[in-house]
């Protein structure tokens, strides 16, 4: 007798559901994140160019805007991704 034992198992089948990682919660998790950081880096910079140019709070408001948009434009264009 070879002792060959019973064969290893395929690799060619699908996970199952249960092991597969949540794509989606992932998806929003990007999203939220990609939004926030956006409107932060508009804040932050807005903050910094009223306290350099004394301008408050015109550039903060210039900032949150553009930072709002780039939030939008971005979250838009993950989602295409999934449509």
């Amino acid at each position: 007798m070879t002792g060959s034992g019973p064969p290893p198992p395929s690799s060619d089948r699908e996970p199952s559901s249960e092991s597969k990682p949540l794509p989606g919660a992932v998806a929003f998790l990007s999203m939220g994140l990609s939004a926030a950081v956006c409107v932060g880096i508009g804040v932050v910079l807005g903050v910094w160019g009223d306290s350099t140019w004394h301008t408050a709070p015109l550039l903060l408001m210039i900032g949150m805007g553009l930072g709002l948009a780039a939030a939008v434009v971005l979250v838009v264009t993950q989602i295409r991704e999934y449509l």
